[in-house]
């Protein structure tokens, strides 16, 4: 009997070694999930549901390229929004993008989603990497 009780209590304690999270996966797990209902009202109704943008009018947000390359300044872009041509794939985007009232965690949230959706793969983007990035803007 004594044995069966200390299997079970080393089988309990096996599984919750196992489903405990790091610090870092949970607050990931809540910027990524913030940033999903974020991108459903602000953003999805121009780039699309999975990011693919709008022909020649709205650029994708599936190109990691992009998204690797320009990370510090897609908190600029977001907040900011954008005139002028855009170059992605190739492709060229002039459509206006228009700026909008996030604060900066919200901005953290959505972009850590974007980051993280659609084929890229960058993880956390947090609120004090967007400040610094905010107070940068051109």
């Amino acid at each position: 009997m004594k044995f069966k009780v200390i299997i079970g209590v080393l089988c309990l304690l096996l599984i919750l070694a196992v489903s405990c999270q790091s610090p870092q996966s949970i607050e990931f797990a809540r910027y990524y999930s913030s940033g999903s209902l974020l991108y459903q009202s602000h953003c999805q109704n121009c780039h699309g549901a999975k990011g693919e943008g709008l022909n020649a009018l709205i650029p994708p947000l599936t190109d990691t390229v992009f998204i690797k390359n320009n990370i510090h300044q897609l908190p600029c872009l977001v907040k900011n929004g954008l005139r002028g041509k855009l170059t992605i794939n190739k492709k060229d985007f002039t459509e206006k993008m228009p700026s909008n009232d996030l604060a900066p965690i919200e901005i953290a949230n959505v972009l850590t989603y974007v980051a993280n959706s659609f084929g890229n793969k960058r993880g956390t983007i947090d609120v004090v990497q967007v400040g610094n990035d905010l107070n940068n803007c051109k």
